[in-house]
């Protein structure tokens, strides 16, 4: 397979590079974009066992001087307490804002880590290189860092885009079920967004037949949202299809819930809540092995969303699906909510609807 490259043109412009043996190349690429330097790859522990050794072994051939860290694996250490220990270990290292941190692994690294560069000296050069399914196609991409608070998911962040990504398709080829699991929630998520045949790949397993260019397709939807908003206060909203009603379930799992399940279920819930057929969106989930029902009451999921960061206000924005390919978004006022999860629950609503 060959490799594809989509740029992305924020403020501070960087390549994705989507494509096989890149986790073996990661020294060399690194090396077109980045003086030799002192490198701090941050991972988890999960992660470091896997691949740690092939990237800072890379890192090592290309001139880079690497150091690894890792932290827990899991949702439930993406906090302000890890994050201050991999300041701490920046510092003790003795890593310079002209040097360089690499986020290794999923999700919850490369926001961690991604929020260790953004304020470290005021501001480090990073590079994500992600070895999840929902990392390559959505998490890695856009600058979005941060860790929980008690309060809330991703409640403490800032936007601070990655130099490069660099997405190993041999890496996603050999991922568990239940991370391709994950992933392919955010990727049914691009599909009802705009993309009806990206949806019905998803649904009938094809996306398989070329994980690259699915991976790059969902890319090239996440970087033309980020182009119109980069800052998340506009059209960007539109990425946040599933996750107002997902982080909710994910919270009132106490998070043993993961993103991607969460997001499945968001994504059956503003479905149900805008009135569409769901028949389509359930086989779908279905067909990715993604739950689509949510166990949870509408009023404790209602409660759990109230601490939302994308709350502004008395007001917050829902994405609902118009049909598969086009949704809308709609600010309502948060005393509404419970009856916008009820509805989303398949339940009568206050109003009937």
């Amino acid at each position: 397979m060959s490799e594809e490259c989509i740029r992305i043109g924020t403020a501070v412009p960087y390549d994705v590079r989507i494509g096989p043996g890149l986790l073996d190349r990661a020294g060399e690429a690194l090396s077109a974009l980045h003086r030799p330097c002192r490198t701090a790859v941050i991972t988890d522990d999960t992660v470091a066992a896997l691949y740690g050794k092939r990237v800072t072994e890379s890192l090592a051939a290309a001139g880079f001087e690497p150091m690894l860290w890792a932290f827990p694996h899991g949702e439930r250490h993406k906090t302000m307490a890890t994050l201050t220990e991999a300041l701490n270990w920046l510092a003790d290292s003795g890593l310079s804002r002209g040097d360089l941190i690499v986020a290794l692994g999923g999700g919850v690294p490369g926001d961690l880590a991604g929020f260790a560069a953004a304020v470290y000296c005021r501001g480090t050069d990073f590079v994500q290189i992600p070895t999840t399914l929902l990392a390559a196609v959505d998490s890695s991409v856009g600058g979005k860092t941060a860790v929980d608070l008690p309060a809330g998911k991703n409640m403490a962040g800032a936007f601070h885009q990655p130099r490069a990504v660099l997405c190993d398709t041999d890496v996603l080829r050999d991922l568990p079920a239940d991370l391709v699991r994950d992933g392919s929630a955010e990727m049914l998520k691009y599909g009802m967004l705009c993309d009806a045949e990206l949806f019905a790949r998803m649904a009938d397993g094809s996306w398989r037949e070329d994980i690259g260019g699915t991976v790059a397709r969902c890319v090239a939807i996440k970087r033309d949202y980020v182009l119109q908003d980069e800052t998340d206060r506009g059209a960007r909203q539109f990425l946040n299809l599933g996750h107002t009603f997902g982080h909710a379930a994910e919270k009132c799992s106490g998070f043993t819930l993961t993103h991607g399940q969460g997001v499945g279920m968001g994504l059956m819930m503003a479905s149900r809540a805008a009135g569409i057929d769901t028949e389509p969106v359930r086989r779908a989930l279905q067909a990715c092995r993604l739950e689509p029902d949510v166990p949870f009451a509408p009023e404790e999921l209602a409660a759990a969303a109230l601490s939302d960061k994308k709350r502004q206000g008395g007001r917050i924005t829902l994405v609902l699906p118009e049909r598969i390919g086009a949704c809308r978004l709609e600010t309502v006022d948060v005393s509404a909510l419970p009856d916008w999860f009820r509805r989303g629950a398949g339940c009568p609503s206050d109003k009937g609807a």
